[in-house]
């Protein structure tokens, strides 16, 4: 498999992999890790959205697609199976990049600002901009993005980030920028207004005119 055809994965399989990145970063002591490992760090309840409780038959199915696909391979020399992965090298990305996409793969939609904190223990960004920079290249690769920008919810200052290894998301419409036209429903509501304003102008010119002819202006 090549970067240029990334399959589809499964919120399991995304999880698995997930996982993989993030143990390797934070606890290399134990990595590449067991089964059991894998398994605890997949269904742990801090660092997770949503929490889940895999079972080890659904873990190791999602292994085999992994492998399949050379995003995790595993490692021989013990009397364990130990498992690693390999993610950089086949989706072409710098490690900086895979940090964003593994917290973004571990806790869901996330803005650049809570990016940057709950990377800390993967990588640490000096500050939003640059992570703001890795987004933009995740997000701009040629027929291939990563991660979309999500349309900001209500009261939101800011739009959030979520990565497309599980495929697109139904509400990743497209973004405006700072500068660019509004969204098709404030320029339908600043239409309505301005016709609503000049309704009431005809009707107020309607009414000088009949007060200036009774007074014989």
């Amino acid at each position: 498999m090549t970067s240029e055809t990334i399959p589809v994965l499964s919120p399991i399989e995304c999880r698995v992999l997930g996982t993989l990145v993030e143990k390797q970063r934070t606890v290399p002591d134990t990595y590449p890790l067991s089964l059991n490992a894998l398994q605890a760090g997949c269904n742990q309840k801090t660092s997770r959205n949503p929490v889940i409780e895999a079972g080890e038959g659904e873990l190791l199915q999602a292994i085999d697609t992994l492998k399949d696909l050379g995003l995790v391979r595993e490692v021989s020399g013990s009397r364990v199976s130990r498992f690693e992965h390999q993610l950089e090298k086949v989706l072409g990305v710098p490690t900086q990049a895979s940090a964003l996409l593994t917290v973004l793969m571990l806790r869901g939609p996330q803005t650049a600002g809570e990016l940057r904190l709950n990377c800390e223990r993967l990588h640490r960004f000096a500050d939003i901009s640059s992570v703001e920079a890795f987004l933009d290249e995740l997000a701009g690769r040629g027929g291939q993005p990563l991660v979309v920008e999500l349309p900001r919810l209500p009261g939101s200052r800011e739009n959030r980030w979520m990565h497309l290894l599980c495929g697109q998301p139904e509400n990743s419409a497209k973004i405006e920028k700072p500068g660019e036209a509004g969204s098709h429903a404030e320029i339908d509501d600043l239409t309505a207004r301005v016709a609503a304003l000049e309704a009431e102008m005809a009707e107020l010119r309607a009414e000088l005119r009949s007060a200036l002819a009774a007074l014989g202006a």
